[in-house]
């Protein structure tokens, strides 16, 4: 994984740093001490942020970002509690759901945090038999990392071996990604979406995937190979991450929604921050050190992008509040586009709606913040704890 001082441009060095700032300021004010884990997110209303719900994903996504950090980085996060005492919460909570997202997040954290009662959680994790049961492609792809990071010496290769066989079963050879679910499985009729992941899409929109559909089985396999030599888990994570930087906006923007039969962007909005500063350069480190190919360039102008968006609105890095705001969207009803592109592109794949640019505009901003975007940009970018 590459450091902030091994970033040749100096531009994006600055800017990441800013990033790792910005996250641990915004991981303190999303911290909830007496619960022992972060909000849900961070709302602005009027002049004001308020924090709403808590998130046991998201604290486990802190928890991976912190625990390559200096101490003191911890400490302003978390106060006097400790990393340990913030995960023991999660594993004892881990037999009481039912969320393979949350006991994989939990577990990765776990074992980076060489926590004593990580082979619990990889026990726990084992008994959902992720590759046999029927889970979404993004958490399988959680369960490999879980299981395949650094860490804790308590893993299970021979699971990692059945999820990691199940994620490559989700790439299509024609396209270049990843179907929102592995072939073959049953989807379970689950209403609407769970923890923000789409665990259910209407038969129009089966030929739908998102960016996190890719991105992370991208960096799990990657991470896989390292560890097993697995040529086949490197060639798919090469050939995904490749055609990932062939659809990248002109100004840097990683798009949304694709097409899983041809591998062409179906709808381009919202673009998400955290795709731009944490996810894309996570999951393209990774392939890099896997594959040996340099994705460098689309790192730096996705990152550059967050700071001067070309579309018409201010950046996404509000510095006067210190905080990174969530996406930019289309102004107009909300999944409005995206529903009615996922529709004509079903009927046909050349199809699109015209002229949605300029019925509905991207000039509107998601004024919220999500720890789990906090955790991710720590892990992307680590550094000697120098800020």
């Amino acid at each position: 994984m590459i450091q902030i001082d091994q970033v040749e441009d100096a531009r994006v060095a600055q800017q990441t740093r800013t990033l790792r700032s910005l996250a641990v300021q915004s991981l303190s004010r999303m911290y909830c001490r007496d619960e022992r884990l972060f909000a849900f997110r961070l709302k602005r209303h009027g002049d004001a942020e308020v924090l709403e719900g808590r998130s046991r994903r998201y604290t486990a996504t802190a928890l991976i970002g912190l625990a390559g950090e200096d101490r003191n980085v911890v400490k302003e996060v978390l106060g006097n509690q400790s990393p340990e005492d913030v995960c023991t919460a999660l594993i004892e909570h881990l037999n009481q759901t039912n969320d393979l997202g949350e006991v994989a997040l939990t577990t990765w954290a776990a074992r980076m945090l060489d926590h004593p009662r990580a082979g619990e959680a990889v026990r726990v994790l084992g008994q959902m038999e992720p590759g046999q049961r029927a889970y979404c492609t993004v958490e399988l792809a959680w369960t490999v990392m879980a299981l395949v990071m650094d860490g804790s010496d308590a893993t299970d290769m021979a699971q990692a071996d059945v999820a990691a066989e199940a994620l490559l079963t989700a790439f299509r050879e024609e396209s270049c990604l990843f179907r929102r679910w592995p072939a073959g499985s049953v989807v379970p009729k689950l209403p609407g979406f769970v923890n923000g992941i789409g665990d259910r899409l209407p038969a129009a929109r089966t030929h739908v995937s998102c960016f996190a559909d890719f991105v992370y089985p991208v960096q799990a396999l990657s991470h896989y190979h390292r560890v097993t030599g697995n040529a086949r888990a490197a060639e798919v994570a090469r050939r995904c991450a490749e055609h990932m930087c062939n659809l990248q906006g002109p100004q840097g923007q990683w798009w949304w929604h694709y097409d899983i039969r041809t591998g062409e962007v179906i709808e381009r909005y919202p673009v998400y921050s955290v795709h731009q500063d944490a996810m894309a350069p996570m999951a393209l480190f990774a392939a890099a050190r896997a594959c040996g190919r340099d994705y460098t360039d689309a790192i730096d102008r996705g990152v550059r992008w967050l700071f001067h968006p070309s579309e018409n609105i201010p950046s996404l890095v509000d510095a006067q509040r210190s905080v990174i705001w969530r996406k930019v969207a289309r102004r107009g009803p909300g999944k409005l586009v995206r529903g009615l592109q996922a529709m004509a592109s079903g009927l046909h794949p050349s199809l699109r709606i015209p002229g949605v640019d300029a019925l509905f505009p991207p000039v509107a901003v998601d004024y919220e913040s999500r720890p789990y975007h906090m955790g991710w940009i720590l892990y992307a970018w680590p550094t000697d704890g120098a800020l």
